[in-house]
Order: C-alpha cells, then structure tokens, then sequence
C-alpha cells in the first residue's frame, strides 16, 4: 500500500522533481548518475528496466539482510515521438563509467576523426612508376606487329580467290568445248569454203543430217541404240558396232567434263558472292590471276598444237580412251563425216574462244593505280565498319 502511495505521489509534478533529485548529485543535472539509495524502491512503469545492459560491480545488504546486486548507472537516451511503435516504450540505455564519456574516449574519437580527415586529404599516390615507357626496341616491335595484324589479309577470303583462280580455266575450257559441239558450228565447218569434200559419195546433206544424229547423240541422255539403229540410203548399218562404242566413250567423257564445269561454275559463283560482300576487290585479283594461268596454259598448248598436230591428237586421245577403240579406217562413217580438218578447226574454235576470254577478262580486271585504290578504300570501310 505504501507503494502504491509512493507511486501515485510521484507521478505528479512533485514527483518529477523528486525523480530529478534522485538522478543528479550535483545542481542543475550535470550528470546521468543515478544516486544509489539503500532502501529497495519499486521501479515506476514509465521507467525501463535496464539489468539487461549492466553487469553487477558490487553487492551490498540490505536491511533485512538478502544481497541485492549494485548495477552500474546507465545513461537514459529519450524515447521516439511515436508512440505507437514499441521503440518508444523502451529507452535505449548506454553503459557508463565514472563520469560518462571519458577523456580518453574523446581523445580516441578525435584521433580517429583527425585521421579520416587526413585520409581525405591525402594527394594522389605516387604513380610515377607506372608512366616510365618500356625499351624503344620493344615500341617498335610491338608496333611492327599491330601494324602486320591490321594489313594481314583474312584466311578464307585468300581461299576462295585461289578457288576462283584455279577454277577458271577448267570454267572457260568447258564453255569453249560445249560451244564447239552444238548444230551452228557443224553448219559452219560443212559450209565454210574449203572444207574437203567426202570422197566416198557422202553429200553436204548428208553430212549435216548424219552429224546432227552424232551430235544428238553425244548431248541427250539416250542409248547407244540411238546411233546403232540408223541406217543409210541403201538400208545398211550407218555405223559400225565399234563406232558407235567410241562414240559412248566420247558421249561419257563430254558429259562427265560438262557437268564437273557447271559445278565448279556454280561453285565459283558462290565464291565471288562472298568475295563482293566480304572482300572488296578480292573478285577482280581472283579473276585476273585466273585468266593468267588461262592465257599461259592456252599458249602452251597451241604451241604443241602448231608444232605436231598427230602427236597432239594422239596424246589427247590417249589420256581418255582405251588403246585401239578410236582408231578407224578412211571409209568408216565417223572419218567421212569428221575428217581430220573438223578436229583441227575445231581445235582452233576452242583455243580461240579461251585465248578470247582469258584476254578479256585480263582487260577487265588489270589492276590500274584507280582499280587498286578502289579496293583499297573499300576494304578500308569496310574493316571499319567490322564486316571483314
């Protein structure tokens, strides 16, 4: 009952000034120390309860002889505003010695506050030793090498102009050949002034109709039968089992020769498209290097020609059929309609048409000071942009 007394006395203004009293030892509250009391006093509920924070330093008897611990003073710190939170039914308390914060916690807390100022005010670290520049021979080396690796041309690009270099002259070989074996330049050979006649009663006529048959026959996808099964005037056989044998043979290495030619085009054409995208000026050395080895080849091979046609013919003949399935005799139907002249004419036409597009192209893509700096700069823009 005294306590609740003593309570109710000291929630008023009296008992503030009492609390006051009690928490300062010396006028006009310069310290947070509590003063100790030996009588046992019932905490207010408006105080916290701080035994948590503080350790026992001393124990004392009470008058009725129990030990009650002696905690240290602690310095109270106001509650928040709020009062809805539970932060402001708790005082945050701060343990103390002495007389609060001590001398020496100042003079620790300035040292370090003077020492951060001095980190921020440091200058710069010394970084002189970061700027000395290496030996000038490993400048000049080093620069040597970035210069190689920028005007070092790419790998695949120099493979696909080899690739259109090499094809070429198989490409221009087969278009002269297959230019060669068509109706228009049978009519030409049996026309053009002196052509020799047949000698065994073989008429224009029928030269162009029996050579039209062969040449049909060497470009369609038809049997041997096609040839077997003709005959002459007379009913008889037009050619000869082993005629008509070569004649396979020749229609097999045509065909064969043809169709390697249309893929390797295809393939060249396929090079040149990279070639114009990623490699400014890649076609045009590609092509002019093709129609070098062209032109060489082409030379060389109407020298041997001039020099010893028999030999020529034989050697050719040679390297694509057996031995003794392309000789015949004067009066069999294949000399009668393509006698000697036919093959040397024709040979002519087919050196001639290469020689012509080796020619051309070479005018086409000779590499002239205005065609070189063309490539260059566009090869230039483009490894700019990063497309090389």
């Amino acid at each position: 009952m005294a306590d609740k007394v003593e309570n109710q006395n000291t929630s008023g203004p009296a008992g503030s000034e009492r609390r006051a009293a009690l928490r300062s030892d010396v006028p006009g509250g310069g310290s947070t120390r509590l003063r100790e009391s030996g009588f046992p006093m019932r905490k207010a509920s408006t105080l916290p309860d701080v035994s948590a924070y503080s350790e026992p330093i001393s124990s004392g008897t009470s008058e009725w002889g129990s030990e009650e611990p002696h905690h240290e003073p602690v310095a109270a710190v106001p509650a928040t505003d709020d009062p809805s939170t539970p932060a402001t039914q708790q005082i945050a308390a701060i343990p103390v010695t002495g007389k609060g914060v001590t001398d020496a916690d100042a003079d620790a807390s300035a040292h370090v506050s003077e020492g951060a100022r001095e980190t921020d005010d440091d200058p710069a670290p010394d970084t002189s030793a970061l700027t000395i520049r290496p030996p000038e021979e490993d400048v000049t080396r080093r620069a040597s090498q970035r210069d190689e690796a920028a005007a070092a041309k790419p790998v695949l690009p120099r493979v696909m102009q080899v690739v259109v270099a090499v094809f070429f002259p198989v490409i221009l070989l087969g278009a002269a050949v297959r230019a060669v074996t068509t109706p228009l330049f049978l009519w030409a050979e049996y026309h053009r002034p002196g052509f020799p006649a047949d000698s065994y009663g073989f008429s224009t006529q029928d030269r162009m109709t029996y050579g039209s048959y062969t040449m049909d026959y060497i470009l369609n996808w038809a049997p041997a039968r096609y040839l077997r099964d003709l005959v002459n005037t007379d009913g008889d056989q037009l050619f000869l089992d082993s005629e008509v044998g070569h004649m396979a043979d020749v229609k097999a290495v045509l065909s064969t020769g043809f169709v390697v030619a249309t893929v390797l085009a295809i393939l060249a054409i396929a090079a040149c498209v990279y070639l114009a995208r990623r490699y400014p000026g890649g076609i045009r050395r590609a092509l002019f290097a093709g129609a070098v080895a062209t032109l060489v080849l082409a030379v060389v091979l109407a020298v041997a020609g001039v020099l010893a046609w028999e030999t020529f013919f034989t050697q050719v003949h040679a390297l694509f059929f057996a031995d003794g399935t392309w000789t015949f005799r004067l009066d069999d139907t294949l000399i009668r309609l393509f006698p000697a002249q036919f093959w040397i004419d024709a040979a002519a036409v087919v050196g001639a048409i290469v020689l012509l597009g080796s020619v051309l192209t070479l005018v086409l893509t000779w590499p002239t000071r205005a065609r070189r700096e063309k490539s260059a700069n566009a090869y230039a823009r483009r490894r700019a942009a990063g497309g090389v």
